[in-house]
């Protein structure tokens, strides 16, 4: 329980420090869907995303006012369409694709996740129809999000999917370049995918999930930096762990909140209850910024000389606190380091302090991997996929989720700025190492093995 100076400084969290819900999400199996015939499973799915998430939107405001806490997004996740997909081209999926939109659309939510595919170790002709139409549906649609899983721990690397992948997000790039390749924002490519994650745009409903389900993300990086700047103001200055357990007290906080609210949305809609992902979500304004946490600290910025030791630490705090504060948090649950997003991350990109070779090497810390990375225009698909590949095998060698969120921005270059709006923010592009030797690397093709310590039963 929390005590009443909690619920005071919870209140003040409210008031200054940019707490929200940052999602609340609702997952829906489309299993009960299927059929050979597109019109049929089109009609099926709109009936069934209607049906069940017709309230979604009004319930979510409804407690958000009755708690004075806004919940930003809205969202629906829905089965991994390829498993849909086996009796259909790829001209028919990007037609599904606007169903699903219409689908969002009419219930008023903000995205929807799910077309995508896991391929890990192999491809069905779902899988491969699903990949060839992602380009088309992203550039069709407005509120359509697409993850593709290529790698795990236990399976190891499909390089093949690898490949399709740097092509899918150049042509989607190239779809979308009257937008400045904003068709990538909506396209993420992970290494060991959780199927029960509320954030966008890698939301899915994994197969062994409810029905539907309510699953919540929470945010508070604004918090967390505000926590720190206290404790620092002290004399004499904390020690690192006992600044860790200033970040564990205050994730416990944000995660109850996070739940409080999940769980009434549940209630209301005669749901179950799934997850709290408690990721600290930053957002493109000042005080709600991952970034500056590392200023508190005493860095100069995200991305100099101790920046993974104190990402460590941050995405070990925040779990800790979190997973004491709910028996069920899923997701992600750690520090999200979007470069766009967050304002820190953004000025050191731009002032020098965070370059892409840095930025993976945090990404073995955090809990996601290279998001919202603005790259050349000119960059090829084979430099992407072996960009993608890199960020895979650090999460397969870890055993944790990583992803990659890459847009190359059709027309710019290194040094360039592009802007994207609202939660997407802004960014500069980023210099990538782009050689021909790339291409011969990526054609190799097949399989990487899965690391020994992947046979664990």
């Amino acid at each position: 329980m929390l005590t009443d100076r909690e619920v005071a400084a919870t209140l003040e969290m409210l008031k200054n420090e940019h707490l929200d819900v940052r999602a609340i999400t609702m997952g829906l199996s489309l299993m009960d869907c299927l059929s050979d015939d597109l019109s049929r499973l089109s009609a099926k799915i709109l009936d069934k995303i209607c049906r069940h998430a017709e309230n979604l939107v009004r319930v979510c405001d409804q407690v958000a006012e009755k708690y004075g806490i806004p919940v930003v997004n809205k969202r629906i996740a829905v089965s991994p369409i390829s498993a849909l997909a086996g009796p259909f081209s790829a001209d028919q999926l990007v037609k599904l694709a606007k169903v699903l939109d219409r689908a969002g659309q009419e219930v008023g939510v903000d995205f929807v996740g799910g077309f995508g595919a896991l391929v890990e170790k192999g491809f069905s002709k779902g899988d491969k129809a699903l990949i060839e139409a992602i380009p088309s549906a992203l550039a069709e649609t407005q509120r359509v999000c697409s993850s593709v899983n290529v790698a795990s721990s236990r399976d190891g690397i499909n390089m093949d999917a690898v490949a399709m992948m740097g092509l899918a997000i150049k042509e989607t790039a190239s779809l979308t370049s009257d937008r400045d390749g904003l068709g990538c924002a909506k396209l993420v490519v992970f290494a060991n995918i959780p199927p029960d994650m509320p954030f966008m745009a890698g939301a899915y409903l994994g197969l062994g999930e409810p029905d539907a389900v309510i699953n919540v993300g929470v945010s508070g990086p604004g918090v967390v930096k505000k926590a720190i700047d206290r404790a620092m103001s002290q004399t004499p200055r904390p020690s690192f762990g006992q600044l860790s357990e200033v970040i564990k007290r205050t994730a416990y906080k944000v995660t109850r909140v996070g739940e409080i609210l999940g769980r009434e949305v549940a209630n209301a809609l005669s749901l179950p209850f799934g997850v709290v992902d408690l990721s600290l979500a930053p957002a493109p304004q000042v005080g709600d910024s991952v970034g500056e946490i590392f200023q508190s600290f005493g860095l100069k910025a995200i991305g100099a000389p101790g920046s993974t030791a104190l990402l460590a630490l941050l995405n070990d705090a925040v779990k800790k606190g979190g997973a004491f504060a709910s028996s069920h948090v899923g997701g992600l649950s750690g520090a999200f380091i979007p470069v766009s997003e967050d304002l820190g991350i953004g000025a050191a990109a731009e002032a020098g302090y965070l370059g892409l070779e840095k930025l993976e090497a945090l990404t073995a810390v955090c809990s996601v991997g290279l998001d919202m990375v603005s790259i050349p225009g000119d960059t090829s698909a084979s430099t992407i996929s072996a960009i993608i590949a890199d960020e895979m095998a650090i999460g397969v060698i870890n055993h944790k989720t990583t992803a990659a969120r890459l847009i190359p921005v059709p027309g710019k270059k290194a040094g360039d700025k592009v802007s994207y709006g609202g939660l997407l923010g802004a960014a500069t592009i980023m210099g990538v190492c782009d050689y021909p030797e790339a291409e011969g690397f990526i054609s190799l093709g097949g399989r990487i093995p899965a690391p020994i310590h992947s046979l664990r039963n």
